[in-house]
């Protein structure tokens, strides 16, 4: 059996069979202290992929950060085979101050990947994790939620187009997978383009840990690891039914055409066959009512937290399921998604 090799990086050097928590400088402060990211890099003894699970690009986005905590830090990696390059929190500055975005400009780090290193503060923080951390990855898993005031079932995002991507995405065993290959500077979109698979793992709302969604998300990380050989004693998990969704689908979005007051009569995660109500919308007297129909069979993948709405917020993301598919959903119980 050939040897495992050391993961390095500017600065460092992960050994096989060793562990390091590294706190790695990403950017500086107006003060001029260091801006540091945690990671932590588990090395297996044994040769195999290099795997990175990333959290919180968008600071206010949480429940991605414990997965890839319990991974790091709560799972047992005596046999891994292989690395596990273990990002929670991309970006530090959004995270400190509970937002989504950089506070340095309202940037989206999320669009600044691969960045670059003479760039804007975003892209120059985007360049050294992606440079050190990613690049010399295999496959990579990235967590994120929904953004403030809606919430999501947990589904995966990926280039279904693409062999790689499919394999990776079909082994993390969700019942959605939407399918597009993500928007530019985006860390999943530049890790595929370079030869890097990474697939988007969508799960729950901002700012707030929900264990059913985190326990399910881990489900999926052990599955990923069963596939790819980073652990051998695991298996690859089948969710009992799957659907694959065009991504660049817009009729899947239901959108307001009244402002007013939302009343939502199905949860996240819901099937919503064809007519049926999705909401009411009211104005403050109650006196004009509104009620938005499923177009269609469907699947609430996302929904509404926020009950008050503008002409064209969105209130769902409806993805509609086959005849085929609405029996296997049925046989298997509906679907299981958290609170």
């Amino acid at each position: 059996m050939s040897e495992a090799d050391p993961f390095t990086y500017d600065g460092g050097r992960v050994d096989p069979g060793e562990t390091q928590n590294v706190r790695y400088t990403i950017s500086e402060t107006y003060m001029g202290d260091p801006v540091r990211m945690p990671v932590t890099i588990v090395n297996g003894e044994q040769p195999g992929p290099t795997m990175f699970l990333s959290a919180a690009a968008h600071g206010d986005e949480l429940n991605g950060v414990e997965v890839v905590r319990e991974v790091a830090h709560e799972w047992d990696h005596a046999g891994l085979e292989g690395t596990l390059v273990c990002l929670p929190v991309l970006n530090v500055p959004g995270f400190i101050a509970q937002q989504r975005y950089l506070p340095i400009y309202d940037r989206d780090l999320n669009r600044s990947f691969p960045g670059h290193e003479t760039s804007t503060s975003a892209r120059r923080m985007a360049h050294r994790i992606f440079h050190n951390f990613v690049e010399p990855c295999d496959i990579g898993l990235d967590f994120h939620t929904s953004t403030r005031g809606r919430t999501n079932m947990l589904h995966v995002r990926a280039d279904m187009d693409d062999p790689d991507v499919s394999r990776l995405a079909n082994s993390f065993a969700s019942n959605v997978i939407i399918s597009s290959s993500g928007p530019s500077g985006t860390l999943r979109r530049e890790a595929s383009d370079q030869a890097v698979p990474t697939i988007t793992v969508e799960m729950g709302e901002a700012h707030r840990f929900q264990r059913d969604l985190i326990d399910r998300a881990l489900d999926g990380v052990r599955s990923v690891m069963a596939e790819f050989g980073l652990d051998p004693d695991e298996s690859v998990h089948w969710p009992g039914w799957r659907t694959v969704v065009d991504g660049q689908d817009e009729k899947t979005w239901i959108r307001a055409d009244v402002g007013g007051l939302v009343e939502m009569h199905h949860a996240r995660g819901a099937f919503v066959p064809e007519g049926d109500p999705i909401c009411t919308i009211t104005n403050p007297f109650k006196t004009e009512t509104t009620t938005v129909e499923a177009p269609f069979p469907g699947l609430l993948v996302g929904s509404l937290e926020n009950p008050l709405v503008y002409p064209g917020n969105p209130i769902c993301h409806l993805v509609e399921l086959d005849e085929r598919t609405q029996r296997a959903l049925a046989r298997n119980g509906g679907v299981s998604d958290g609170d």
